[in-house]
Formats: C-alpha cells, sequence, structure tokens
C-alpha cells in the first residue's frame, strides 16, 4: 500500500525564513519557467518547450544566480519544474476533451506553498529515531529541523515534501511497500446514509451528529472578513494591519479545517473498528453542490424567474461544511489499512425506496419522503426515519454487491 503521512514542523526562526526564501526562489523559478514557455509559444513561430529543455539549463541558472537557486536542492528544483510540466498536460488534455483549458497562471509568494523532493536523500534525509521527540529532517540550505512525529512511519519513504499552512509547517512523507495491518472480524455489515442534520444514518439507526463547525464559527469569521474588507484591496503594498486582518481569516479557517479533519479520522475509525463490510452512496459531490442554472422569463426580456438559489446556497454549504467527500476517502484508507470493505453503491432512490428488511413493500415514488425525517410509503403506509430508510437500502444493494462476488451477506 501506498500512504502519506503529514506531521507538523518547529523549525528556529532562522530555519523558518530560510524556508519562506526557498517557496519564493522555487516560486520565481516556477513563474521564469511559465513565462518562458509562453514567450517561445508567442513569439518564436509556437515552439513549444519542454520539460527536459528547462531541466538542462538549471545548471547554469544555479551558476548564474547562486544566492537564491545555487543553494537550493538540484532535484527539488526539477520537481518544480515536472510540476509546470503537469499543468500544461492537463491543460491540453482539458483543451482536447473539449472542457474549460485553464492556462496555468503565474503563482504569487503566497500561493506557492508546497516544495517537493523526489527522493529521500535526495537534498533531504528523513531521520526517524525510537524517541519521536528527537526526531529531524535535514532539508538542504535549511539545516535540521525538529519535526513532531506524533505516530512511527511504517514503509519506504520514497518523497519528502515541505508545505506552508497558514503560519503552520508541515512535512509530508509518501511512502510505499506499507503493510496492512488487519483488525480481527466482527462479522457486522453496516450500510450508511450521509446527511446534513445529521453526518451520517446507519442502517441500525443510529445518528452520528454533525458538528458543523463552519456554522458554529460563523459569526467569528464574519467579522474577520468583514474587518479585511475595511482595507483596500486593490493596492501595490499591503499595510500590516491589513496582512495581520488576513492572516486571522486564514487562521479562523485552518482552524476550522483542522477540527473536521480531526472529526472524520476519529469517526471513520470508529466504523472500521465496528465493521467488516460497509456500503455508503456513490455521491456526485461536485454535481450536487453546483448551482442551479437562472431561468430566463419567457415573457419579458431581460428578467428572470426565482429558481431557489437562495436556498441552494445554503444547502450547498453545509454539503461542503460536512465534508462528504474528504470522510469517504479516509474511510476507504482506514478499511483498506484494516482489511475491511468498503462499497460505495448506487444512490438513486435509496431514500424513496420501502424497505422490505423491515416490512416494507419496496415501492418506489416520489412521495413516499414525505419531510427531511420523516418517511411514509404511499403503497403500504410504513412509517419510519427517512435517514434510516436510506441505509437500510445501501445495507441491501452492499449485500447484492457482496452476493454478486461470491460472498454471501452476513
Amino acid at each position: 500500500m501506498i500512504r502519506a503521512y503529514k506531521f507538523l514542523l518547529r523549525p528556529t526562526a532562522r530555519q523558518e525564513q530560510a524556508m519562506t526564501e526557498m517557496l519564493a526562489d522555487h516560486c520565481s523559478l516556477y513563474n521564469a519557467a511559465l513565462q518562458e514557455r509562453r514567450d517561445a509559444y508567442r513569439h518564436a513561430s509556437k515552439t513549444t518547450i519542454r520539460y527536459g529543455q528547462q531541466s538542462a539549463q538549471l545548471k547554469d541558472i544555479r551558476a548564474f544566480d547562486p544566492e537564491r537557486q545555487g543553494r537550493w536542492s538540484f532535484s527539488s528544483q526539477q520537481a518544480t519544474l515536472r510540476r509546470l510540466d503537469k499543468a500544461f498536460a492537463a491543460f491540453f488534455r482539458r483543451v482536447k476533451a473539449g472542457q474549460s483549458p485553464g492556462y496555468p497562471r503565474f503563482k504569487g509568494t503566497g500561493h506557492f506553498d508546497t516544495l517537493m523532493f523526489p527522493k529521500d536523500g535526495d537534498g533531504c534525509r528523513w531521520n526517524s529515531t525510537p524517541d519521536h521527540a528527537q526526531t529531524r529532517v535535514r532539508l538542504q540550505g535549511v539545516g535540521h529541523v525538529r519535526v513532531h512525529q506524533h505516530r512511527p512511519v511504517n514503509g519506504r519513504v520514497k518523497t519528502v515534501s515541505v508545505k506552508r499552512e497558514g503560519r503552520r509547517w508541515y512535512l509530508v512523507l509518501s511512502c510505499d511497500d506499507v503493510t496492512a495491518q488487519p483488525l480481527p472480524p466482527t462479522g457486522g455489515i453496516v450500510g450508511v446514509d450521509m446527511g446534513t442534520v445529521h453526518f451520517f444514518t446507519d442502517s441500525n439507526g443510529a445518528h452520528e451528529p454533525n458538528p458543523k463547525f463552519l456554522h458554529t464559527m460563523a459569526d467569528e469569521l464574519a467579522a474577520a472578513q468583514q474587518h479585511l474588507a475595511t482595507y483596500p484591496q486593490r493596492t501595490r503594498r499591503r499595510t500590516k494591519k491589513h496582512r495581520a486582518a488576513a492572516r486571522k481569516v486564514a487562521r479562523l479557517y485552518g482552524k476550522i479545517r483542522r477540527q473536521r479533519l480531526d472529526f472524520h479520522h476519529n469517526t471513520a475509525l470508529k466504523l472500521v473498528r465496528r465493521h467488516d463490510v460497509i456500503g455508503h452512496e456513490k455521491l456526485n459531490i461536485a454535481g450536487m453542490t453546483r448551482k442551479p442554472a437562472p431561468k430566463p422569463d419567457p415573457e419579458q426580456l431581460g428578467v428572470f424567474l426565482p429558481n431557489s438559489a437562495a436556498a441552494k446556497a445554503g444547502l450547498n454549504r453545509s454539503i461542503l461544511d460536512a465534508g462528504w467527500g474528504q470522510f469517504l476517502a479516509i474511510l476507504a484508507n482506514k478499511a483498506e489499512s484494516a482489511g475491511r470493505r468498503v462499497i460505495p453503491v448506487d444512490a438513486r432512490n435509496t431514500s424513496r425506496t420501502c424497505p422490505p428488511q423491515i416490512g416494507g413493500c419496496g415501492h418506489v415514488a416520489k412521495d413516499n419522503r414525505v419531510s427531511q425525517a420523516k418517511f411514509e410509503c404511499v403503497n403500504c403506509g410504513l412509517v419510519e426515519n427517512a435517514d434510516r430508510v436510506g441505509a437500510l437500502n445501501v445495507l441491501y444493494r452492499t449485500g447484492l454487491v457482496l452476493c454478486a462476488g461470491g460472498h454471501p451477506p452476513t
């Protein structure tokens, strides 16, 4: 298996300044390489410059500017050029597919926050010790930086990345050959129905509360954003107060993000420990959170009919605050490490089908879903919690998948 480990870095003030300069210089290299590609295509008869040509120039660039480019890792600079090459490859792929192209853009120093070392030992050295308090990582041009290693690292370290989030620095290790650590079997199989009122409801009728981290901090976040909006946005140089206000907004968003991530990890771990098989709906979250299309009034030119955009915006905010996509990805990773199975099933009509498992008739109708919380079958009269009905239908479809795969459901 391939796994990533993310640890908090605790650099000194001088090391933090050096890492900031390292990111800024790699950002400058990225932008210069992008400018070269643009100029070659526009002014040299549509000449295409590729990664190999730009990588061959690195030796001369480092010799010409030893203070800014020569002191950093050669391999990390190659990784930055590969990052640009991948951006152009994705651009041309979208053009051929008829999608929105999204031409690669220049990066500001505040938007270039990740730097990768392609190989452990080449420009960096991960030095884990039995005493995690003594763990260090050596970065070329920075030195040995203390790492808050909160758990052991398994497998072989392939790549090392340094990431800046607000005023925090993190180390991300990508490892392969990570061995699974199976948990003892429980014989349990469960279906879960994701929601916004409850984070999810399982087929046993248990509700997992939705913490709604963004909603909880909405007032504090709104006040910070209003304070930030009082400063001019289009100035050449940000003032000290403007930067402080922007850091406060970023700090609040970072806190929400970390709280949500911790909740997802803990909740997924509880599900994996209690069940051998977990079924969930295969959700198209991007489509679910798409804003409604405008409705032109056929009788009045330039006038639009109500399309419930405000209500849909509130629902979209609740879905994104819950973070279903991140949770399901974490659940799949933890299940793989523990030897469990996670099965995504078709989500159509799971909340509109009368569940046969509890004496229902299997009738499918839109009117079966009376409200957000109530299900009442128009055919047989079965009354049940709508979220549990969805989870029961997910469980039933999970059992069908297991039977088709040769594993009878328990």
